[in-house]
């Protein structure tokens, strides 16, 4: 099991989640955050952490797709290891659904 970011941190990335995480393994895309699967260590610090409930353990239902996501951009995305900023409007953009086809960016952070 590994834990897995969803649409919901797309225009949030609030990253509360990365202060918490003992391995490291969030990367940063310009407007979302993902985790490597291979290096999660599957502790679960960091779901619980995530303001806008974006963070879910891959076992969940419709966390398979994420977790292709979230190993594909981890590739491709620099790590992060430490809390930035969040978007000034992240609130506007918290619960709002069908985030990925409307704003996701495939841009590095």
């Amino acid at each position: 099991m590994t834990y897995v970011v969803t649409e919901s941190c797309i225009k949030c990335k609030y990253m509360d989640c990365v202060e918490v995480c003992p391995v490291d393994c969030f990367y940063e895309g310009e407007n979302m955050l993902v985790i490597h699967p291979d290096e999660c260590i599957d502790c679960g610090v960091c779901e619980p952490e995530c303001p806008a409930e974006a963070i879910l353990p891959d076992t969940d239902q419709g966390a398979e797709a994420w977790l292709e996501l979230n190993r594909d951009y981890s590739a491709k995305w620099a790590n992060i290891a430490q809390k930035g900023e969040s978007p000034p409007n992240a609130e506007e953009y918290d619960g709002v659904a069908n985030k990925f086809d409307k704003y996701f960016s495939p841009e590095p952070g």
